[in-house]
């Protein structure tokens, strides 16, 4: 079965694209009208390192078995796809296009995967037993995903590392950390056969007789995605410090005891909201992995070349766990770093 997907981000989720399609599906990337152009005239490329190779290899999206092309916001029409995956920065659905592209794709109940590291609120609202209004103020504007089903909503843990480089052309990303996609199922049978029909496509996809690193793996709990939250709150929201930017390495290795600290308290809210401590990532994989992260994370990056606002995945957390009665003050202190330097940029 070849499947039609509709992405939105063009950036990261051209690695997404590149796996479906190297594994024989349709892919529709959803992007500025200048990216499109380049897309659709030169394709994408993005350099994964095969295990037992020194180099990356460059995997073109025209040489693929499936088809990536490109399309603004204002031409993609989702009721066509099986599948829309949301691969942009929660700040960017607010923009009038993006946001009027996301009621076209509730409207057309469309099943809907997201790989932010933000859960957008209608997957939220899956978590048994949980008043998910307290968590709207993490949100640039939570009232564009009042409109989604959350049965049509899914959350895939954007666990992958990747970049585009900066002396490239925005068709090309380079992939530091080729870990898994970890997706959670929908709840309708016929929408999990997508996703475990495109996992096993993955899978079996090889070069040169060689496996492919970056897969899509399948989950039947919904919090395996928020082991991602105890990542980001030890590490990624971490890089961002009054002094300047930091890697994710220094961040949870220049005090791997608070680090540790902060990693066990975030899993502790996850299985308050229900997880079980198998859907977790243990703390010392974790900061094995943190140790090949030189740079400092996306949203570091972003608050320090000036951006107004960042995915606050930090702020869900603090919000989840006030709602449950818990609280840690390097959490809260960060946050008030972050609301710090967004707004300073927000001066500037």
């Amino acid at each position: 079965m070849v499947y039609k997907i509709l992405i939105l981000g063009a950036s990261y989720g051209s690695l997404l694209a590149t796996k479906f399609a190297a594994a024989g599906h349709y892919v529709t990337l959803v992007c500025r009208e200048e990216t499109a152009a380049l897309i659709n005239s030169e394709g994408t490329e993005v350099r994964i390192k095969l295990k037992g190779e020194e180099a990356h290899r460059s995997f073109f999206s025209n040489n693929l078995a499936g088809v990536v092309n490109a399309v603004t916001p204002e031409n993609a029409s989702p009721q066509d796809y099986d599948l829309v995956c949301l691969a942009m920065q929660e700040p960017q659905y607010s923009h009038p296009t993006i946001s009027n592209l996301l009621g076209q794709i509730a409207k057309s109940k469309v099943p809907c995967m997201s790989i932010m590291n933000m859960p957008p609120l209608p997957y939220l609202k899956r978590i048994p037993n949980f008043d998910t209004s307290n968590l709207r103020d993490a949100f640039l504007d939570a009232e564009i995903w009042d409109q989604f089903d959350p049965e049509l909503v899914t959350l895939c843990s954007p666990d992958p590392q990747a970049f585009r480089p900066p002396e490239e052309k925005p068709n090309v990303l380079f992939v530091g950390l080729p870990t898994n996609f970890k997706v959670s199922k929908f709840r309708d049978p016929s929408h999990n056969l997508i996703l475990t029909t495109l996992e096993a496509d993955v899978e079996n996809y090889q070069i040169d007789g060689k496996d492919v690193p970056v897969k899509l793996r399948v989950f039947d709990s919904i919090f395996v995605p928020f082991a991602k939250w105890a990542m980001l709150a030890t590490g990624n929201y971490r890089c961002i410090t009054r002094e300047g930017p930091r890697s994710i390495n220094d961040a949870v290795h220049s005090d791997i005891d608070k680090s540790k600290e902060i990693y066990d308290f975030v899993n502790g809210v996850v299985e308050r909201l229900g997880a079980d401590p198998s859907d977790m990532v243990p703390f010392g994989k974790y900061a094995a992995a943190a140790k090949n992260l030189l740079k400092p994370s996306s949203a570091a990056r972003a608050v320090f070349a000036g951006a107004a606002n960042i995915e606050r995945v930090d702020k869900v957390i603090k919000l989840s766990a006030d709602e449950l009665q818990m609280s840690n003050p390097t959490i809260s202190e960060t946050i008030i770093i972050v609301d710090e330097s967004l707004s300073n940029n927000n001066m500037s």
